[in-house]
């Protein structure tokens, strides 16, 4: 018949050391004290390790102790296992203490152009060992991106639910015209979505956020669409130049901020984009992650983000953040 496979033995840290110390001290006494241990409970130590491994570790006589080749055996492979464990155990306490790790957040272009870039500064001062990754797409890829795994949260426009997901509101971001100062728009008193659709518009791609608002908010109104674009760069050199109108986020105002250009607020309750920060359902994010995550979350709530933020409700305490030790 044939033989059961060999048990593993059940070793432990204890025991690893306790072998090591009475390698290298050569007495049951001197390695018992150096180990802060009696001698009888140290010698159990040895013994349980011996039983483990089935052999004898040390010839012991009254003068001294010495490897059997058995023990000269282990002695290599011992020293190598508990190296390895400390390593791991010193490997983790970084990453807990946020001395190392990797984070990857997907967000759109706008936020990680505009917002973002301050967040993440404000992090690495904190944390500079930790690797910060930064996918900047449109929404329906950022959501992929976390959904996969491939990134660990997104900050992204989608709907309050998402399959397999959860999604956490940031902040309502509102619309603004823009548009040449000399433009009849420009000094118009009150804007209306049928005063806009009346010119001349340069858009977003149908599959932006930004798109797909503005969409929504003008049905069934059709604009004189002259240009359709990528880019945010793209709308600001266009319209600079009178070709046309556009409506933008307050998150993308940033790239308007020319001279001969004009923003005016857009005070229309159907036009506004919600933006959530969105991760898994399943699972925990790491705690390099989890700390950029409420990061991001406490900026925005204390309205470092110069838009309408999350309203907390009353009475709930806001934790500080920042390192913790």
């Amino acid at each position: 018949m044939p033989r059961p496979p060999a048990r593993s033995p059940n070793l432990s840290t204890r025991q690893l050391r306790a072998f090591l110390a009475l390698v290298e001290l050569g007495s049951f006494t001197r390695a018992a004290a150096a180990s802060h241990l009696s001698q009888p409970a140290f010698s159990a130590l040895i013994q349980a390790l011996e039983a483990e491994l089935n052999t004898r570790l040390f010839d012991r006589d009254t003068r001294s102790v010495q490897l059997t080749a058995e023990g000269r055996l282990f002695e290599t492979p011992a020293r190598q296992l508990l190296g390895d464990f400390s390593a791991a155990v010193r490997e983790l306490g970084d990453h807990v203490e946020r001395r190392k790790g990797r984070v990857h957040v997907a967000a759109l272009p706008s936020l990680a152009a505009g917002w973002l870039p301050a967040v993440f500064a404000e992090f690495r001062q904190a944390w500079p060992g930790i690797d910060l990754n930064l996918s900047d797409l449109l929404s329906d890829a950022c959501i992929e991106l976390v959904r996969s795994g491939k990134a660990d949260f997104a900050l992204a426009s989608t709907g309050a639910t998402q399959a397999g997901l959860t999604t956490q509101l940031l902040c309502t971001d509102r619309f603004h015209l823009v548009c040449r100062k000399d433009h009849p728009l420009a000094a118009e008193k009150v804007l209306t979505l049928k005063k806009l659709a009346a010119y001349p518009f340069i858009h977003m791609s149908r599959n932006s956020s930004v798109r797909q608002a503005l969409d929504a908010a003008l049905h069934p109104l059709q604009t004189h669409t002259v240009l359709e674009v990528d880019q945010l760069a793209t709308v600001t050199g266009m319209v600079e130049a009178g070709i046309g109108i556009s409506v933008v986020p307050a998150l993308t105002l940033f790239h308007f901020e020319r001279d001969n250009l004009v923003t005016r607020p857009l005070a229309i309750a159907s036009l506004s984009r919600k933006i959530y920060a969105v991760r898994r359902q399943e699972g925990s994010l790491s705690v390099a992650a989890q700390a950029l995550h409420d990061l991001v979350m406490d900026r925005m709530k204390t309205g470092q983000s110069g838009l309408q933020p999350k309203r907390r409700k009353p009475g709930k305490r806001q934790e500080p953040l920042g390192p913790q030790r």
